[in-house]
Order: C-alpha cells, then sequence, then structure tokens
C-alpha cells in the first residue's frame, strides 16, 4: 500500500514538473514571438508593392516579394555614403570612448584617493543629464569651430555621453580583478602600462565587448545631435537619412522603402549582438555576484 501510494506521490510530481516545463516553454516562446513580431513586420513591408502596403485586411506575407524597395533605397539618394557616415562616426565614438574610458576607470579602480566615489557619481551624473539642453550651446560652438556637417560634430558628442556607461562598466571589471596579476606581471619586468595592456585589457574582454556593443549601436541610431548638426544630404547619418525619405507625389510616405531601409542597417546589429552574445551577457552580468 505504501509502495504503490509512493508511485503514485513520483508520478504526480513527474506530471507536475511536465507540465511546469511546458508553461515556460510556451511562455518563453510567446515572449520572444512578442519580441520578434515588430522587426518581422517591417521585414513583411519591406517586401510589399506600395499598392499591398494599404491592403484590408493586411496581407502578412506577400508574393512574389518585391525587392524593388530594397533597390529604390540607394537609387536617387546617398544612402550608402550616409551608412558609411553612420559606420565612421559609431566606429571611432566608440574607439576613442573605449581607450579614454579604459583608462579612466583602470585609475579608478586601482587607485585610493581621496573623492574617488564622488568622481564616480559626477560620470553618473553626466549620462542623467539631457541631451536636448546642450544642443543649442553645441550648436552655435561648432558653428564658430567650422565643424558644422563634419562627422567631428557627432563623434565629440557621442564620447561624452558614452563615455559614463564605459568608466562604470570596466571599474567593475577592475575591480574583480586580483592585485596580483599585475604584480607578477611587474616582476616579470612589465611596465605599468605593458601589465595594463598585456595583463588586464586581455581579462577584461567581456567588458570592452559589451562597452564597444553598446556605445556602438547608441551612437549608430543617434537622432538628435546628427539632425542639429547635420544640413547636408551628404552629411546625414543613418537615422537622419531615413526620417527625410520622400514619396514620389505630395503627402505620400515611402513605407516599403522605409522599411527596407530599416532591414538595412539593422541586420549588421543584429549580426553584431548574435556574435558576440556570449561576452555580453558575461559583460553584463559582471559584478553580479560578490566573492
Amino acid at each position: 500500500m505504501g509502495t504503490e501510494f509512493s508511485a503514485r506521490q513520483r508520478s504526480v510530481r513527474l506530471w507536475r514538473e511536465r507540465v511546469g516545463k511546458s508553461v515556460m516553454y510556451i511562455g518563453i516562446v510567446l515572449f520572444v514571438a512578442f519580441c520578434l513580431a515588430p522587426f518581422l513586420w517591417i521585414v513583411s513591408t519591406s517586401l510589399k508593392a506600395p499598392s499591398q502596403l494599404h491592403m484590408k485586411p493586411p496581407e502578412i506575407i506577400s508574393w512574389p516579394p518585391f525587392w524593388k524597395n530594397y533597390v529604390e533605397v540607394f537609387h536617387g539618394r546617398p544612402f550608402a555614403l550616409n551608412i558609411w557616415n553612420s559606420v565612421v562616426v559609431a566606429g571611432t565614438a566608440t574607439a576613442l570612448s573605449l581607450l579614454v574610458g579604459s583608462f579612466a576607470a583602470y585609475a579608478l579602480a586601482r587607485l585610493k584617493f581621496r573623492g574617488r566615489d564622488f568622481i564616480l557619481s559626477m560620470v553618473l551624473a553626466v549620462s542623467m543629464f539631457p541631451g536636448i539642453a546642450i544642443v543649442s550651446p553645441l550648436y552655435l560652438s561648432f558653428s564658430r569651430l567650422g565643424l558644422v556637417n563634419t562627422r567631428m560634430a557627432l563623434i565629440l558628442p557621442y564620447i561624452t555621453f558614452s563615455m559614463p556607461l564605459t568608466i562604470w562598466t570596466l571599474t567593475a571589471f577592475f575591480r574583480e580583478l586580483p592585485m596580483e596579476l599585475e604584480e607578477a606581471a611587474k616582476m616579470d619586468g612589465c611596465t605599468p602600462i605593458q601589465a595594463f595592456t598585456k595583463v588586464i585589457v586581455p581579462l577584461s574582454a567581456p567588458g570592452v565587448f559589451t562597452c564597444a556593443i553598446l556605445v556602438f549601436i547608441f551612437a549608430w541610431n543617434e537622432f538628435l545631435f546628427a539632425r542639429t548638426f547635420m544640413n547636408n544630404s551628404r552629411s546625414y547619418t543613418v537615422p537622419v537619412a531615413m526620417q527625410l525619405f520622400e514619396g514620389v507625389g505630395d503627402y505620400t510616405i515611402p513605407w516599403g522603402q522605409i522599411s527596407a531601409a530599416s532591414v538595412i542597417v539593422t541586420l549588421p546589429l543584429i549580426v553584431l549582438v548574435l556574435l558576440f552574445q556570449k561576452r555580453i551577457v558575461a559583460g553584463l552580468t559582471a559584478g553580479a555576484v560578490k566573492g
């Protein structure tokens, strides 16, 4: 009797575990579908002809695909140059932010001095400062310096606003690394700079990759400064160029071309994140558990 009751308990427990796992998997699938739905809808819209965009009920998948939208994105407008502008601006801002921010983070993590926590607080306060509040002064300054319609007018603000993220993330990484690593490197004849570049930076690769990708995405998608400091179609970055897409007639919006351009500029970011997702996860979770 006891054995039969115990077997029944085990079967009930197994059934509950299976139901729990099934509910969890269904929930994950629904959540992923909810997150992917906007992007999939944009892909679907990018493959529709203009006559299919306003059909009721809307077509989820149009056949045959209207690939002309992807061709028209580059026809009659310098969109390829706009993509290159975004690559140069975002890449340069990311590289300089990591270069300067890594040294600053290393100093804040390793050096003990009065006011260190205050400096970190001030660095964090910069990231909370609204960009709209400094657009006008920056525009006047850049106009006097002749930087309007140049990439440097975007690189400088992007570095400023991405620096707090870089410093805070890398400071957490450097604090987790034991001091014995640098002491061992110095005993082997390394200078402090060599110990930092050859020992600390490679071990902090997850944090570096995380900062690089997040800063790059921020600079790639930024719109306010790019729209304010650029007034030439050949100087636009991708977000501004897409916002100024014009239709063939009056009061028409080329949704198919805008969707195609969105797919073109989003795919590189998706590939980048998928390639380095393990390092991103490691970077975002570093320092969460102490010990």
